[in-house]
């Protein structure tokens, strides 16, 4: 059942004010009303009642009608205000129009009283609507140029990552354990780790992450990570998971999930700084439209969830009304980034999920999660990530493509240093200029995505042609347009995102060298 209209009488006249309350009545309003006089008694019901219709006199013995116009535009700008007098004249009426009023009325004519009312909150909700549609629009545009900004600063700049990591590795490797330049050189590979988390944070919110998606299963997710899980919230928070056997699979990247838990789980912790409650726990559900007309960026269907809660402190309509935004932390400076929440967003978008947030101050906070359901088995976990002096070596000869002259040296490097013939070009041209001439067999093209004049794509169509048996191994720093607008990766495309350490080059390299020739493809 709607709530009854508030409706704020100003008006000196008991029963002038109960007989615009009766023609309100009898027009079909259902309404809850309130009369004022004084400009003191205004002000406190502008605050208190909060009316979403302001009908006034214009003549009152302690104010006049235009008098109180401004103190309601003051407090609250776009509720209609409609005069109501036997007094006002034409004059005078067009002079309120003027300085705001939405309307006016004869007291004699009460009868078109109904008819302005309804037509001026049929307006009112129009323009709110149109705020609204603006506010998206804004809100869109703000997160459309930080997402390009973070696509074009990324390339650069995992590649500059790779660089860092890959030869912090290799010094490590020749550094024993105990030497003093030892920790420095693992400072060094902290921080790196880290600078890498922040540039895929900013990829994951801007919908620009290359994903790998797999289908999986959100319990598993939250079993492999629940012994983490446990050493990062602390001892004073109790750990409670709630997992539906029955649970559907869903459609995403593993490691992306793992973000999403992590990051949720995290937020969670520092809303309860004096120790509660977070409970993990996830089920399948159907949402239909009635759903979707009230949440528009989700779609009907079945889904699985994950619902992650917490005992915090809560949040109010404010904070809640900004928390995907990058950046936008209620944490003192140096206890947060601002990144998590908007990083939860940006990936739940690229799986073509949903998310919903619910909390109040003090009543700690909710959020649920909402994947599409696919009907098909878990795909197996991928084996973890060799230590490099264990990393696999080889003997085949690999065709090294990438524009980067310090990724280049590198990648080109630990090839060399693990049995592998490379072949070197700094771009396209190069690489079908250096496979013409090259007599012998060559075995992968293993190229950056990212080039000048010819594309990664390009390369390996034109390099397939001349050596159909060549495997292809793709590498890259964020979505180009070659991998489709959302990121994700094509069925059976092999693709090494940067940046990389160098076992995951290793062990990638000799996985697709590895692969039936059949499962192997551009």
């Amino acid at each position: 059942m709607d709530e009854p209209l508030r409706v704020l009488f100003i008006e000196d006249s008991a029963l002038d004010a109960e007989l615009e309350e009766s023609a309100l009545r009898d027009g079909g309003l259902s309404i809850q009303a309130r009369r004022v006089e004084t400009g003191e008694d205004l002000i406190r019901a502008l605050r208190a009642f909060d009316p979403e219709l302001v009908i006034s006199d214009y003549s009152l013995p302690t104010m006049d009608g235009l008098t109180a116009l401004k103190t309601v535009r003051e407090v609250l700008p776009e509720v209609p205000f409609i005069f109501v007098s036997g007094t006002i004249g034409e004059e005078r009426a067009i002079e309120s129009l003027k300085n705001g009023a939405t309307d006016y009325v004869v007291k004699e004519r009460l009868g078109g009283l109904v008819v302005k009312v309804r037509r001026a909150l049929r307006e009112a909700e129009d323009r709110a609507k149109h705020r609204l549609l603006e506010e998206q629009l804004r809100q869109a545009q703000k997160m459309e140029s930080i997402g390009r900004l973070a696509g074009g600063v990324a390339h650069d700049f995992n590649n500059l990552l790779t660089v860092i990591g890959g030869y912090t590795q290799l010094m490590l490797v020749r550094i024993p354990p105990g030497d003093d330049l030892r920790k420095d050189v693992e400072e060094v590979a902290k921080a790196g780790e880290r600078a890498a988390s922040l540039t895929s944070q900013l990829l994951a919110f801007s919908r620009k992450q290359i994903i790998a998606p797999a289908v999986l299963n959100l319990n598993d997710a939250i079993s492999e990570t629940r012994k983490l899980l446990g050493r990062l919230i602390g001892e004073d928070i109790e750990l409670v998971t709630v997992l539906d056997p029955n649970l559907g699979n869903a459609k995403a990247d593993p490691g992306q999930i793992e973000q999403v838990i992590m990051n949720l789980a995290v937020n969670a912790r520092d809303a309860m700084p004096k120790g509660g409650k977070l409970a993990l726990s996830t089920g399948n559900a159907v949402l239909d439209e009635s759903y979707v007309k009230e949440n528009p960026d989700s779609h009907a269907g079945p889904h699985v969830f994950l619902s992650v809660s917490d005992s915090g402190i809560g949040m109010d309509s404010e904070t809640l009304s900004h928390l995907f935004e990058p950046f936008f932390t209620t944490k003192e400076q140096g206890k947060g980034t601002g990144l998590g929440l908007s990083t939860v967003f940006g990936i739940v978008k690229q799986s073509g999920g949903s998310i919903r947030v619910q909390s109040e101050p003090g009543h700690g906070t909710t959020f649920k999660v909402y994947l599409p359901r696919v009907d098909q088995p878990a795909a197996p976990a991928r084996k973890a990530v060799a230590s490099l002096a264990a990393a696999p070596k080889g003997t085949e000869t690999v065709l090294l493509v990438e524009d980067e002259e310090a990724v280049r040296r590198l990648t080109h490097a630990v090839l060399r240093r693990n049995g592998y013939k490379v072949l070197v070009a700094g771009d396209g041209e190069e690489a079908l200029r250096t496979l013409q001439q090259h007599q012998g067999p060559v075995h992968l093209l293993l190229t950056d995505v990212v080039l000048p004049r010819m594309g990664g794509r390009e390369v390996a169509l034109q390099v397939s042609q001349l050596r159909p048996e060549i495997r292809v191994l793709f590498t890259s720093g964020y979505s180009d347009r070659a991998f489709g607008e959302n990121g994700t990766l094509e069925p059976g495309m092999a693709f090494l995102p940067k940046p990389f350490t160098p076992e995951e080059l290793l062990r990638n390299v000799r996985e697709i060298l590895e692969t039936p020739s059949s499962a192997a493809s551009t």
